[in-house]
C-alpha cells in the first residue's frame, strides 16, 4: 500500500492524468527528431539489416533513458554550471547538447553532399552503403539517443515530480518509436526527396541543439511549427508530381 502510494498516487487525481498525458505527447514529440535519424542511417544498410539496426538502436534508447531515470537526481546536477566563459556559464548538459548538435550538423551536411554530388567515388553514398555495417550505424544512433536522452529526462524532470509517471512517458514514447520506424524509413526510402527534406530537418535541430547549448533558447513549438509547414509543402509536391504522372499515363511512385 505504501508503495503504491509512494509511486502511483497520481492516476487518483485529474492533475496527474493531465501530467502524463502532457509528457507522453512531449515526449513523443522529442522523439521524433532521434526516430528521422535513425530511419535515415538504417536505410543506408544492407536490407537484410535495417529492421534488426532500427530494432537494436530504438531498444538502446530505451535502456539509457530508463538507466538515467534511475539516476535522475544526477541527471538534474548537469544543469549546474561547471565554466564560465564569455560571462556565461556552461554546465555539462550544454556541452552535450554541443556536441551532438556538432555531430547532427556534420552528419546532415555529409549525407546533403553525397546525394547532391554521387559521382564523387572517394566518398560516395554507394560505397557508404557497402561498408556501413551494423555495429557502426548502431554505435552511431546510440551517440545521438545519448543527446536526445538526458534532452528527454531533463524535460520530464521539469515537467513533474512523479518519477512513476516519467518511466510511463518514456517507455510510452519508445514504443510509438519502435511502432513508426520501419513505416518511415519505407516512406522515406520510397520517396527520394523526402530524404533531402529530412536532412534539411536534422540540419536544423543540430542548429537547435548547438544554439540551446551556447544558451540561445529556441522553442520548439517554432521548430517544429516550420518542419510541419516543409513536410505540407513537400505533401503538395509530391500530389502534384503524381497528377503529372497519371496525365501522362506513367504509373506513379508510392
Amino acid at each position: 500500500m505504501e508503495f503504491w502510494q509512494t509511486y502511483f498516487s497520481f492516476v487518483l487525481t485529474a492533475e496527474g492524468w493531465i501530467a502524463l498525458a502532457t509528457l507522453v505527447a512531449m515526449e513523443i514529440v522529442l522523439g521524433i527528431d532521434n526516430l528521422i535519424f535513425i530511419s535515415i542511417l538504417s536505410n543506408k544498410l544492407p536490407e537484410a539489416d535495417r529492421a534488426r539496426a532500427r530494432r537494436l538502436g530504438i531498444g538502446a534508447a530505451l535502456v539509457m533513458r530508463l538507466v538515467l531515470l534511475a539516476t535522475v537526481s544526477w541527471i538534474t546536477q548537469l544543469t549546474t554550471p561547471v565554466i564560465t566563459a564569455f560571462d556565461k556559464g556552461f554546465s555539462w548538459r550544454d556541452f552535450i547538447l554541443i556536441a551532438g548538435g556538432l555531430f547532427l550538423v556534420w552528419k546532415a551536411t555529409r549525407e546533403i553532399h553525397h546525394t547532391v554530388d554521387p559521382v564523387d567515388h572517394k566518398d560516395s553514398l554507394v560505397s557508404d552503403t557497402m561498408t556501413l555495417t551494423i555495429g557502426a550505424a548502431v554505435f552511431q544512433i546510440l551517440l545521438l539517443d545519448l543527446v536526445f536522452s538526458i534532452d528527454s529526462i531533463i524535460t520530464a524532470v521539469g515537467m513533474t515530480d512523479q518519477i512513476a509517471i516519467m518511466y510511463i512517458a518514456v517507455i510510452a514514447a519508445v514504443v510509438v518509436m519502435l511502432l513508426a520506424a520501419d513505416p518511415l524509413a519505407k516512406f522515406i526510402e520510397a520517396n527520394p526527396t523526402i530524404v533531402m527534406l529530412a536532412l534539411g530537418f536534422l540540419l536544423m535541430i543540430g542548429m537547435t541543439l548547438i544554439a540551446e547549448g551556447m544558451g540561445f533558447h529556441v522553442p520548439r513549438g517554432y521548430v517544429y511549427a516550420a518542419m510541419g509547414f516543409s513536410a505540407l509543402v513537400e505533401a503538395l509536391n509530391m500530389f502534384a508530381r503524381r497528377a503529372r504522372q497519371r496525365k501522362r499515363g506513367t504509373p506513379a511512385r508510392h
